[in-house]
């Protein structure tokens, strides 16, 4: 296994259309349902980066920003955007396009940690994260950020 990788080696996209049983009476899509592709989509990032089994660990910042309606297409975007000894944070885009105008816009955004494991599903070290372009670094910073105020939260809260 490589000791480095970088951010693009290891993305994803996926597309989905909205179909009748994602939606609920107002005909817009059930949030499970965008988590769920969020988490599919990430799991994705994480299993290609570390090329091991991979769990969800933590779900952050999920911002359900505006409504998908019925057949409208989604694009999900997913990619590393920071990684520790064994965790991975993937940050998760979704773009929702109404096919009939073309009209795209952001729907949703979310931060996932995954953990890679072992034969044993023990932990395991993953390679380390190295950004190329601004966008990449950016990312990597502030996913830095908030795994370091994860923690700091979660020692003042025990």
């Amino acid at each position: 296994m490589r000791t480095e990788k970088t951010p693009s080696e290891s993305a994803v996209e996926m597309r989905e259309m909205v179909m009748p049983n994602h939606t609920n009476p107002q005909g817009t899509v059930f949030g499970g349902v965008v988590m769920s592709w969020i988490d599919i989509a990430a799991a994705m990032v994480a299993a290609r980066h570390a090329q091991r089994p991979v769990v969800t660990a933590h779900i952050s910042d999920i911002d359900f920003i505006a409504p998908v309606k019925m057949g409208h297409h989604v694009h999900i975007l997913a990619s590393m955007n920071y990684v520790g000894s064994t965790s991975m944070i993937i940050g998760v885009k979704v773009v929702s396009e109404n096919p009939l105008t073309a009209e795209r816009r952001t729907t949703t955004k979310a931060y996932l940690t995954f953990v890679a494991l072992d034969d044993l599903g023990k932990p395991s070290e993953v390679p380390k994260l190295v950004p190329q372009t601004p966008d990449e670094t950016r990312r990597f910073e502030n996913a830095q950020k908030r795994a370091e105020a994860k923690k700091k939260l979660k020692s003042k809260l025990r």
